[in-house]
């Protein structure tokens, strides 16, 4: 009889904890999300971490961070090309991946439909907000992307401070606002018909207000401080690291806060797949000490 209750209790206590590991799994939700800015759906993915709906834990708000895809990708890139959901799991954060399409998170000079930039700001950040526990404020969000979404993440830091902690690049694709039709740089032809739809004519106000250099260079001097921890990065063999060197200067005459590595590798998913191990590092680690700050400042 002891024997007995003795493997009951086992085959409880087993069924509780497998009941449990299922309930605490990091998962994938996708929104078909019907964007009004730009008169088409834009889905993204959600990964929650594992203890979003365990019991108990119902209340708890999430640091939330956006990853962006590159040119000629989309929303599910990250999930289906890297391993972002295990990466994930030892992180209690949200992370969110939108659809971008090829319009390089700027709102563009030749379709008026075309307003990615706008998008991102006032329509995924508020649709994020409202179905998921996130922590409303900059102390929660951080911005990262590979290639154009590097592009567009460092932007969306540069441009939209109060809204962001940390910002993050991938072999960041930075100099599309200053490519004309001559241009003979890195992958010209590839990049060519996206920039050309996007940024339009060499002196148009879009070039001028989305150049990511001239940001940095001429970003008024008292709104440094105010500024997100910028982390990028570009590997010896891509074709981008000319670009990424320009800007790296530029922070470091500006003092901008921030981190820049050259490392091994190229333009492709292997590097990527590796580089965002460490941008969910540094972003679940800025984030964390932020609120810790802001939990005890309120206190």
């Amino acid at each position: 009889m002891k024997t007995t209750r003795t493997i009951l209790l086992f085959l409880a206590l087993t069924l509780s904890l497998s009941a449990y590991g299922q309930r605490a799994e990091t998962r994938v939700e996708t929104i078909q999300f019907k964007s009004r800015l730009v008169g088409k759906t834009l889905p993204y993915s959600v990964v929650l971490p594992s203890s979003y709906s365990v019991a108990g834990q119902t209340a708890v708000q999430y640091p939330v961070l956006y990853l962006l895809h590159g040119l000629s990708g989309h929303y599910s890139n990250w999930l289906a090309k890297t391993k972002l959901k295990e990466y994930a799991a030892q992180y209690q954060m949200i992370i969110v991946t939108p659809e971008g399409n090829d319009g390089w998170y700027t709102d563009s000079a030749t379709v008026p439909a075309d307003k990615y930039e706008t998008y991102i700001v006032q329509e995924l950040l508020p649709d994020v907000e409202s179905r998921f526990r996130t922590l409303k404020a900059r102390a929660g969000r951080a911005i990262a992307g590979l290639s154009m979404g590097g592009y567009g993440a460092l932007k969306f830091g540069l441009k939209y401070p109060e809204r962001f902690i940390f910002a993050a690049s991938m072999s960041g694709a930075f100099d599309p606002a200053v490519r004309a039709e001559d241009d003979r740089r890195f992958a010209w032809e590839y990049l060519r018909p996206s920039i050309l739809q996007t940024f339009g004519a060499p002196a148009s106000s879009t070039r001028a207000a989305n150049d990511l250099h001239n940001l940095a260079r001429t970003l008024p001097a008292e709104r440094i401080a105010s500024l997100p921890f910028f982390y990028f990065d570009c590997g010896t063999e891509d074709g981008f690291l000319a670009t990424n060197l320009e800007l790296a200067q530029i922070f470091l005459e500006r003092k901008i806060p921030h981190e820049f590595r050259q490392l091994p590798g190229g333009h492709n998913w292997a590097y990527w797949d590796a580089q965002v191990q460490e941008v969910l590092r540094l972003a679940g680690r800025i984030m964390s000490m932020q609120n810790k700050a802001r939990k005890e400042t309120n206190h």
